[in-house]
């Protein structure tokens, strides 16, 4: 809180726009006024709602030229830069549609831009559609976004996959900072809660730009509420039920803005159960828990905005290992004592309910942090200054289920300044530095990856300029990246003892990465509704630490795995290419890509006769690969049925390990082709009714058959293609005065209880099931869910 009184004090003599800035917003067939539309600065982080005459007023913006974005529902979005200084009201028509014009990002750009004015393919999934969605964590429920999926264990534990790479190679982003929190494991989920979820940002592309090493794929940024208007304060409480696991969720949030002191506090629990399927049944250990807290607390003024930001996640999670019994197929488990040689069938009662058995993760993860922007006449900086730790322990043995094996304390320092130099020529130019300073250490009896220390640090130069219907955009960036490692010995009762006694489980080694990175591209818009866009840019990542140094046997993964210390940094070149229709009727959109990638990091499994302790072992590598593939979008919504819409993507990728023979060809972990098509009914009042922005979905997901896997020593095998139906229904209840009193959301998946299994499913290749004839673990059978928001808000008395 020091810091914001400082910069309080420090800028109170920057002063506010002379006169406010005010508008109205319109219908622009009707000119009638739209009362509750939403009017945002993204870059000031300062928004307000229109009045019943569609009316708004800021009081207290600082001067100079800013993106302002508009939208509502039902409408087109409508973004466009204005001078804060201005005394000329706005006056601001929306078109009845429900596409892309207008839409603002701010991942991957320096500052608040516009998606058509953006080079880089980008995806924004907003509230309103993460509401309309039933999900079991934050990646699943934006994992339906064309050229986006997920590497699951479970139904709590997923990771994002951007065009086939996933894992450290994508940067997952907590309201525009990093989250670290030992990403290098394919079973470490994200530990961001799904409620705090205001929309997500995800860049399909490499963001080493602005980002650094480990952005080679892409970025999600899963963005918080922005303030709320002053003089306002919220109260918000969520509850949710899905039928499959019996997960129950809730969540209270409140918000206020009080003179430009705002603030946000969040509270959610989730509990589930284990989930089901009609291959396996109850799939035993499979539930989960989680108890959150997040918010922040800051100033919003004149000279720009600084926030405190606190966030706190706290799971845990079952680890599913599949064993079976060779004649039932029921479920077993370890056992105390002799029987069934140490296995027990798990009785009907233990698949039932919340309980969490042996083996688990814990998982805690704690940042604070603080975000400032400050304004100088027309110079302005960013600020983003955080430190998280994370807790991560995986307990496996039945004898002693309170004691970890695997226990590491991860602690990280990370900062990003930025300073946007005045526009010059049409030019802007940001200029900044980024990095981060880790320290890990193993607190557990066993052990994977050795202790080490990170220190990563990146210049950066971006600009951009409009040459009348063309943007151009790009920059440079220069990385460097150290990492130590400790070394370890291990006496007769596996404990760490001094070296060099005793047996040496990790060498001492340290390894250091330099690169740079750069991308340059353009969108040219032909007209206001056809738009085109290239784009190249240079990636960079360098090695995690499991893939350079581990050596053990990691059960979340079923595997024994073993690093390479002499791994060289991953260097990719991607080139996009794509086109966007939009119009109050049809929305088109192309994107393609192609990536090569030098020296790409990846398991392979050693021969069939090679194991520990029955566990499969694993060992890092390197080879050169090619990546190719995109995304269709269309969408039609004909007049005058501007109610009806008929969406439709498809994403492809083909993924190849360059000069190999055929088992070794196929890249890992690479997503099957994926279609999908879905009828949506949305209506925006219903008659005289109380009923506001009803909708209804029926929409169908076919995922072709993956005949491209990884084959050599049974690494992967082929997935079967499989299809689901999935169904919505939701709306707002209004009450006499046409405020939200509730929002109610039902939403079907599966609801033909197919059995499949995705390629990405790392419990696919769990234990083989003689029962049944089938190896592995299904994922989760038919699932509905209903969803429940209640929205309350009342104005204070904001005199002095």
């Amino acid at each position: 809180m020091s810091c914001l009184l400082l910069s309080n004090a420090a800028l109170g003599q920057v002063k506010p726009t002379t006169t406010p800035v005010t508008g109205r917003v319109l219908d622009q067939r009707t000119q009638e006024p739209l009362p509750g539309a939403t009017v945002l600065f993204p870059d000031l982080k300062q928004g307000t709602s229109t009045a019943a005459d569609g009316t708004f007023r800021f009081n207290n913006l600082p001067r100079g030229r800013f993106l302002i974005q508009v939208r509502f529902i039902g409408y087109s979005t409508v973004a466009r830069s204005v001078e804060t200084g201005s005394a000329a009201p706005l006056e601001i028509a929306l078109t009845p549609a429900d596409t892309e014009i207008g839409q603002v990002v701010v991942t991957g750009v320096s500052a608040s831009t516009e998606m058509r004015r953006s080079p880089v393919p980008t995806s924004v999934i907003d509230h309103a559609r993460l509401n309309q969605s039933a999900s079991t964590n934050a990646v699943d429920a934006i994992a339906h976004t064309p050229g986006l999926s997920q590497i699951t264990t479970g139904a709590a534990i997923s990771k994002p996959v951007i065009r086939g790479l996933g894992g450290n190679r994508v940067i997952t982003l907590n309201n525009g900072s990093k989250q670290e929190g030992q990403q290098w494991g394919d079973e470490h989920g994200i530990e961001i809660d799904e409620y705090s979820i205001d929309r997500a940002e995800v860049i399909k592309g490499p963001g080493s730009l602005l980002y650094g090493s480990d952005g080679m794929a892409g970025v999600v940024n899963f963005l918080a509420p922005d303030p709320v208007d002053d003089g306002k304060v919220l109260l918000e409480a969520a509850a949710g039920y899905q039928t499959n696991n019996h997960q129950q969720g809730y969540s209270l949030m409140n918000a206020g803005n009080r003179h430009g002191f705002n603030w946000l506090v969040r509270g959610s629990r989730k509990v589930a159960g284990n989930y089901q399927n009609r291959y396996d049944g109850r799939v035993y250990n499979s539930g989960f828990r989680e108890l959150n807290g997040n918010g922040y607390v800051g100033l919003n003024k004149s000279w720009g905005y600084s926030h405190l930001t606190f966030s706190s996640f706290n799971q845990r999670i079952g680890l599913v290992e599949g064993d079976r019994h060779p004649v039932t197929g029921r479920f077993v488990r370890p056992g105390i004592g002799p029987a069934d040689e140490g296995y027990e069938t798990v009785p009907d009662e233990d698949l039932r309910g919340y309980a969490i058995a042996v083996p688990y993760q814990r998982i805690n993860h704690l940042r604070v942090g603080t975000e400032n922007n400050l304004i100088f006449g027309q110079h302005r900086f960013t600020l983003n200054v955080g430190w998280q730790q994370n807790l991560r322990r995986e307990y496996g043995e039945v004898e002693a289920p309170n004691t970890p094996g695997l226990y590491f304390q991860l602690r990280t320092v990370d900062y990003a300044l930025r300073y946007f130099l005045p526009e010059r020529n049409g030019w802007n130019t940001t200029v900044g530095v980024s990095g981060m300073r880790q320290e890990n250490v193993n607190k557990g009896v066993e052990f994977l990856i050795p202790a080490y220390r990170l220190l990563d640090g990146g210049l950066f130069a971006v600009t951009k300029k409009s040459f009348g219907a063309l943007d151009l955009s790009g920059g440079l960036r220069y990385d460097l990246r150290h990492i130590s490692a400790d070394a370890l010995y291990l006496g007769a009762e596996e404990e760490p003892i001094p070296a060099p006694l005793g047996e040496q489980k990790f060498a001492d080694f340290t390894s250091t990465f330099r690169n740079v990175s750069g991308s340059v591209g353009g969108a040219y818009s032909l007209t206001e509704n056809l738009v085109l866009k290239a784009n190249a840019s240079r990636g960079f990542r360098a090695p995690n630490i499991a893939e350079l140094g581990s050596n053990g046997i990691h059960e979340g993964t079923i595997r024994y795995e073993i690093g390479a210390p002499n791994l060289k940094a991953e260097t990719s070149l991607q080139l996009d290419g794509g086109v966007s229709f939009t119009s109050d009727h049809v929305g088109l959109t192309v994107d393609a890509f192609r990536n090569g990638i030098r020296n790409y990091v990846f398991p392979t499994r050693l021969a069939d006769s090679v194991s520990v302790d029955g566990d499969p072992v694993f060992r890092y590598g390197q080879g050169n690969a090619r990546l190719a593939g995109g995304e269709i979008s269309l969408d039609l919504h004909p007049h005058p049925l501007d109610w009806l819409h008929f969406e439709n993507s498809f994403s492809m990728v083909r993924a190849v390990q360059l000069h190999q023979p055929d088992s070794l060809r196929y890249l890992p972990m690479i997503p099957a082709d994926r279609l999908q098509s879905e009828v949506r009914v949305n209506f925006r009042k219903v008659g005289t009714s109380r009923l506001a922005n009803l909708y209804a979905r029926l929409g169908v997901e076919y995922t072709f058959a993956q005949n491209r896997f990884f084959s050599a020593y049974e690494t992967e095998t082929r997935t079967p293609g499989y299809t689901l139906l999935n169904a919505g229904l939701g709306s707002d209840v209004l009450n006499a005065r046409g405020k939200t009193l509730f929002s109610l959301y039902l939403t079907g998946n599966n609801l033909l209880d197919a059995g499949y299994q995705s390629h990405l499913s790392r419990l696919k290749y769990a234990a083989y099931n003689e029962a049944n004839g089938r190896r592995g673990v299904f994922n989760m059978g038919r699932n509905v869910s209903v969803k429940l928001v209640v929205p309350l808000s009342w104005t204070m008395n904001t005199g002095e």
